[in-house]
């Protein structure tokens, strides 16, 4: 069945005398198709409520090349024992001035990181009459499909991508819920990252100077919100972003991203690409944690560039948080 879009023409790309940003979001909003229905039905202009200031779009700085910019590479392998204390003090000095790293060594099977984002992308380019089952803008909602969770309500530029999440409590959520496309895959995928999580607990503990079990006994990781963002080739790439600058709000993030990149780091005045490392997972500290620690380690703001190259980007985040009471 061919994807039918309302009046993309008139309802997404009204000229000045006509446009209703409102209506043009709504219709939008209730094909259910997400930016991908975009892309499916041919446009070769985006809707202006995705276009961002273009101060916002400017792309990497280039001085951050030159001057040698580079998000710390923390190897864990034998974090547990005779390289501990080395680990711990990389992931100190990564989160204290970057907020940033990336791991490798970490003992999660490439397999299971390249089947969750061959998962995310199956499910994301999937027709979208299967994808609509999941389509939901309410957040209490435990497997919810949309295209920004905030797009009737922001009067910010709306981010170009796609995402599903599933909403976790240590780790605990009924496999039947979660999408058919991909079950397998995200049931294996969290079950490494809640180890890792624990791992991850332990050695940031260690890094504040603390108890190996600080973190895990003020319960501040007790949620797992499992993002997983699709980022369909953009026609005008200079005019939007995958998601804008901003600062995750949790404890932690756990980020795997594919080989196409996009995301960067702000660094002072720098914006810092985040080149895809096979078999990495990339760490950023979150707002909470920067609170707990008085400020010793740092939420630093980062965004993610949109491609032009036919390709999409896809990245799965696993948001962790303290349980709201």
């Amino acid at each position: 069945m061919e994807l039918m879009i309302p009046s993309a023409a008139d309802s997404f790309l009204q000229d000045e005398s006509s446009y209703d940003k409102g209506e043009a979001v709504k219709a939008f909003d209730e094909t259910k198709a997400g930016v991908k229905g975009l892309v499916d039905s041919g446009v070769t202009k985006i809707p202006r409520f995705f276009i961002h200031p273009p101060e916002d779009v400017q792309k990497s700085s280039p001085e951050s090349s030159h001057l040698g910019l580079q998000v710390p590479v923390i190897n864990f392998e034998h974090c547990e024992s005779y390289r501990r204390s080395e680990v711990v003090n990389e992931i100190r000095k990564a989160s204290e001035i970057w907020g940033f790293f990336q791991m490798v060594g970490h003992g999660i099977p490439a397999s299971v990181l390249d089947d969750m984002l061959a998962g995310v992308r199956r499910f994301h380019e999937q027709h979208r009459d299967v994808k609509m089952e999941f389509y939901s803008r309410d957040r209490k909602q435990p497997v919810r499909f949309f295209c920004n969770g905030d797009l009737l309500v922001n009067r910010a530029p709306a981010n170009w991508r796609d995402t599903i999440a599933f909403d976790f409590q240590d780790g605990k959520l009924d496999p039947e819920l979660f999408p058919e496309t991909f079950r397998e895959e995200v049931s294996q995928y969290i079950r490494h990252m809640i180890q890792m999580k624990k791992t991850l607990s332990e050695l940031i503990s260690e890094a504040l100077g603390l108890p190996s079990d600080y973190l895990s006994s003020i319960e501040c990781m007790e949620t797992e919100s499992l993002v997983c963002h699709y980022y369909p080739a953009c026609p005008e790439p200079d005019l939007t972003l995958g998601a804008t600058k901003h600062r995750d709000p949790s404890l932690m993030t756990i980020l795997l991203q594919d080989n196409m990149g996009g995301l960067q780091v702000r660094n002072q005045t720098q914006w810092v690409d985040v080149p895809p490392l096979q078999g990495a997972l990339v760490v950023n500290i979150g707002d909470f944690m920067q609170l707990i620690t008085n400020d010793k380690f740092k939420s630093v703001e980062h965004r993610v560039l949109v491609g032009q190259e036919g390709i999409p980007n896809i990245g799965s985040m696993l948001f962790l948080s303290k349980r709201s009471k």
